[in-house]
This record gives structure tokens, C-alpha cells and sequence, in this order.
């Protein structure tokens, strides 16, 4: 399968495969094919009875998919792993390994309203066929609401002054382009921390348009389930919103840490991690690929 790089450069390739502990026969999940680049790469280790279920909820990826006979596209959110499976006679699987965040071709897309290096309007949906928009977030939240999601989601010690600025420019006039909210906020902090404050910005409204920490719980949940003793899922984080969940779900098996022991003093969990710290990109690859730096990448066996 060729990799579309253009698209998407899937990070930590072989690292994270490798992570997967692959059997050539068995049932495999990448939940985030994007440009196909992991997917080409757990293929190349499957025989002819191995299989790949790919999902995707973005249509614009099926623009990637090759004709291979053993992988299924799903055009689905993730957080419908489990019927998913079941609806493929594939339940449960072998490993599951999934790349999080937005991908190359969403970000360098300007009308998707990923980026604030573009004029576009604010869009910012994963899945363009959802119903909430960044324009709805930011022109119909309450003032409660918008300090909750760029304090949560983009952990801006700001947020009550962000919200209240929204709040008054938006009396005036619907905010509804990159560069209008932009102009809202350009003197809030530092010219030197301004890209870095930009950036969480829209990565806080990103969260709260698609639901991501929502979603990755939900997934979360299902693991236990979904995969086979000995089974390996490899995760890829970008924030430490989405790696603390995922530490928390692999150290005590549920993402909010709490720790359950059984009559022996035993932690009651469903995964044991393979790798204690989490395995970061080379300086070499976040040369050659810039959106790789902030990626954490975990791994863990089913017990």
C-alpha cells in the first residue's frame, strides 16, 4: 500500500507498529488511517489471513484507500469501536493502535478552520457532517461555558478574560473568520508566546467541537473487551490532556486513576504498560517533521 505523505506522515511509524507485536494471522484496528501510512505499515507485516479494520470519520481519507483484501475501511468515529467489530465478524482483536489529534490534511486545509495560519471561516469539525461548528462554540456558549473550554481543553490561565472578550465582540458583530478572533486576542500575551497561545486556543475549541475527550473515554472503556489477552493497544497523544487520561487508563484502568485492589493487594486493571515513560519522535523525525514534537506515544498488554 503506497503512502500518501502529502496527506498525513504518520508519526513514530515503525515504533508504533513494532509496538503492536504483530502475528501475521491475526485481526488488527487502526482507528485513525488519515493517509494510510500506519495501515501500510501493519499490512506489510500481515499474511493473506491477517486482517486490518481502518477507521476514519473524515471522508476526505478515502481518498487514500487501496484496493487490499485484507483491510476493511470504516467510516466511523472510533467511539463505536465495539459495534463496529461485532457488525465485521471481528471481535475481539489482536491490537489496536491509534495516531490522535488532527492530521496533516486537515490542518493544511484553510477552509476546514483548523489552523490560525489561515483567513477561514471557523469550522474546525473532524467529521464535516456533525452539527456543531467552532462558530457555534464561540457566538452561542455562555461565558461559563467558553471559560470552561479554554481552561480545560487549553489549559490558558486566561480563559476568563478570553470568554469575556468573545462575549462583548460578539454583541457587536458574529464571530465567525480565523483572523476576527485573532484580532481579539492579539495583545494578550507576549509577542514571543503568541503562536504558543494561538495554538491552544484553537486546540481548546478543536476539543470541545468534536468531543475528543468525550470520545477517547468512551473508547477507553471499551478496550478491556475489544482486545485479546496478550493483545497490544499503542497509543499517540499531542497534549497532556489526552497522555494523562491514557496514563492514568493503563496504570488503574479507568482514566480518572483511581486505584481498585483485589484481596491480595493487586491493582484490578485490564492492561499492564510495556513501556514505562512514553517513547517520543527521534530529533531526526521532528526535523524532517515539525507536527511530530509534542507526540507521546504509550504501550500496553492486554492481562
Amino acid at each position: 500500500m503506497e503512502i500518501n505523505n502529502s496527506y498525513h506522515i504518520p508519526v513514530l511509524l515503525h515504533a508504533a507498529v513494532d509496538g503492536l507485536n504483530i502475528k501475521s494471522d491475526e485481526i488488527y484496528v487502526d482507528l485513525t488511517y488519515g493517509g494510510g501510512g500506519h495501515s501500510a505499515e501493519i499490512l506489510s507485516k500481515l499474511s493473506e489471513k491477517g486482517r486490518l479494520l481502518a477507521f476514519d470519520q473524515d471522508k476526505d481519507a478515502l481518498r487514500n484507500l487501496r484496493e487490499e483484501d485484507n483491510i476493511e475501511f470504516i467510516n466511523q468515529n472510533f467511539r463505536f469501536l465495539k459495534n463496529q467489530l461485532r457488525m465485521n465478524s471481528a471481535f475481539p482483536v489482536n491490537g489496536i493502535l491509534a495516531d490522535l489529534g488532527v492530521s496533516s490534511h486537515q490542518f493544511d486545509t484553510s477552509e476546514r478552520g483548523f489552523s490560525f495560519r489561515f483567513e477561514s471561516v471557523l469550522d474546525m469539525r473532524m467529521n464535516k457532517e456533525s452539527s456543531l461548528t467552532a462558530i457555534d462554540v464561540l457566538n452561542n456558549y455562555s461565558h461559563s461555558q467558553l471559560i470552561k473550554v479554554f481552561k480545560l481543553y487549553g489549559e490558558l490561565r486566561e480563559a476568563e478574560r478570553i470568554a469575556e472578550r468573545i462575549i462583548a465582540a460578539r454583541k457587536e458583530s458574529e464571530i465567525i473568520y480565523s483572523k476576527q478572533l485573532l484580532g481579539l486576542l492579539d495583545n494578550m500575551v507576549p509577542g514571543k508566546k503568541i503562536n504558543q497561545f494561538y495554538a491552544r486556543i484553537f486546540q481548546a475549541i478543536r476539543i470541545e467541537v468534536n468531543s475528543e475527550m468525550q470520545v477517547l473515554e468512551e473508547l477507553l472503556s471499551q478496550l478491556s473487551d475489544a482486545v485479546k489477552t496478550g493483545g497490544r493497544i499503542v497509543f499517540i497523544t499531542y497534549h497532556s490532556l489526552e497522555d494523562r487520561m491514557l496514563k492514568n487508563f493503563i496504570k488503574s484502568g479507568n482514566v480518572a486513576g483511581e486505584i481498585d485492589k483485589d484481596f491480595y493487594g493487586n491493582i484490578i486493571k485490564p492492561f499492564k504498560a510495556i513501556n514505562r515513560k512514553p517513547i517520543v519522535p527521534s530529533e531526526k523525525e521532528i526535523k524532517d517533521n515539525g507536527r511530530a514534537r509534542s507526540a507521546k506515544m504509550r504501550i500496553a498488554e492486554r492481562i
